[in-house]
């Protein structure tokens, strides 16, 4: 098919979205993908033996998270991550004592009582105003910024914090949250290992250009993280608007790497178990998840300025550096018992994404907007997680949005 009513730029959830909503209206759909898989930035690898997720893991706002129906429907059993975790907090090489659990509760809570007090004026990072110096503050603000957000949190708007903050349930897919994106993509007209080099978007016809040749549409759905928008990875003829380059600039992705261990016994944890520790400020926090599904797995995450360097730094430098961690909490022996060759993550050098997902700077909420609204009739429109003003970081929010940018489309078609 060279010559759709819809062509849909990226095969990740947005795209995947987007495609099945233009079927569904009956339209004809082509969807280009640079990578030689579907998923962008949800992958389920089977390296080890089972299933790990090397990009999203959860199903967030699970009450209102499309991709829940979706995934009764093709079979995929989830389960509710909030009731089935166990928390476990360690002070260096032990568990925390109760005052100190209680300690770093009220901490949670003082933090998300500065977050949400009423203020007037310009738009501050979330840094700005939360609480520092306490026993417990920089772990807190080390999970709500470069665990959560995968940023510093003095890079963060707080306004764009709070009104993306999820608050409701949390699911995990048994067989994999890529697993279930991949059979979403069945059956689509998606052509692998197909980088658009150039979009021409000012005429009547969207025409794409690449290595697969020219493809042209009436309206065209692009979700390339933002950083590719800025980067002219993919020329736009005649250049993106400045509003929309700055909103994209305005909304950078955060990292966070993970790395995946087998050998878990030596660990003596139980199912779904949460593991954190008591960090200084400056000091990364690494956030651990053993034996989901009661699988021989632990996947230790690392986020914001130390994942950067760590990931830039190389897999044997992140293996080594989640080894040390695990043995300032279990002892030396039990990193030592960790299986050799473990997945290590590498989102930032991967030129198809180079970052997880979006933070908008302080005083630039506003970006999400800009980004999402349509351009030319609706004959172009941007789409992902960045484009969602409520779920943005989520996959939940990438699948909307991408719903949304194909009803716009659709629209131009008429």
């Amino acid at each position: 098919m060279s010559e759709p009513d819809v062509l849909v730029v990226g095969a990740g959830a947005a795209g995947i979205a987007a495609a099945r909503a233009v079927a569904a209206a009956g339209r004809s759909v082509l969807v280009l993908e640079a990578r030689d898989r579907v998923g962008g930035r949800v992958v389920t690898d089977h390296r080890l033996g089972l299933p790990f997720e090397r990009g999203a893991n959860w199903l967030h706002n699970a009450e209102d998270n499309p991709l829940v129906k979706l995934a009764a429907e093709a079979g995929i059993r989830l389960v509710d991550s909030d009731r089935l975790r166990r928390e476990r907090t360690h002070v260096g090489g032990r568990l925390a004592e109760a005052a100190e659990r209680a300690a770093y509760d009220a901490a949670w809570d003082a933090f998300e009582a500065a977050v949400a007090a009423p203020r007037e004026g310009p738009d501050p990072s979330v840094a700005a105003v939360v609480p520092r110096g306490g026993a417990w503050d920089a772990t807190v603000a080390a999970w709500q910024g470069d665990i959560i957000a995968a940023a510093p949190l003095d890079r963060v708007s707080l306004q764009d914090f709070t009104a993306t903050a999820l608050n409701g349930g949390n699911m995990l897919a048994e067989q994999g949250f890529g697993t279930l994106l991949a059979g979403l993509a069945a059956g689509l007209p998606i052509r692998l290992a197909s980088p658009v080099a150039r979009l021409g978007w000012g005429g009547a016809q969207a025409v794409a250009e690449g290595g697969f040749g020219t493809v042209r549409a009436r309206a065209v759905v692009v979700t390339l993280p933002t950083p590719l928008l800025v980067s002219d990875t993919l020329r736009f003829d005649p250049p993106l608007p400045a509003a929309v380059r700055q909103a994209a600039a305005d909304l950078p992705l955060g990292q966070v790497v993970k790395v995946g261990f087998r050998g878990t016994a030596a660990l003596g944890l139980a199912d779904f178990t949460s593991i954190d520790r008591q960090v200084a400020p400056g000091e990364a926090l690494v956030a651990m998840n053993a034996r989901p599904f009661g699988r021989d797995l632990l996947a230790c995450h690392v986020g914001g300025d130390a994942a950067a360097a760590l990931e830039r730094a190389g897999d044997a430098a992140l293996e080594d550096f989640m080894r040390a961690e695990v043995a300032t909490r279990f002892g030396a022996l039990a990193a030592a018992a960790l299986h050799p060759n473990p997945i290590v993550t590498d989102w930032l050098r991967d030129p198809w994404a180079r970052g997880v997902y979006s933070y908008a700077r302080p005083g630039r909420a506003a970006a999400r907007g800009v980004l999402a609204a349509p351009l030319a009739g609706g004959r172009l429109c941007l789409a992902g997680e960045a484009c969602h003003a409520r779920l943005a970081g989520t996959v939940g929010g990438a699948w909307r949005s991408g719903e949304a940018a194909a009803q716009a489309a659709l629209a131009a078609l008429r």
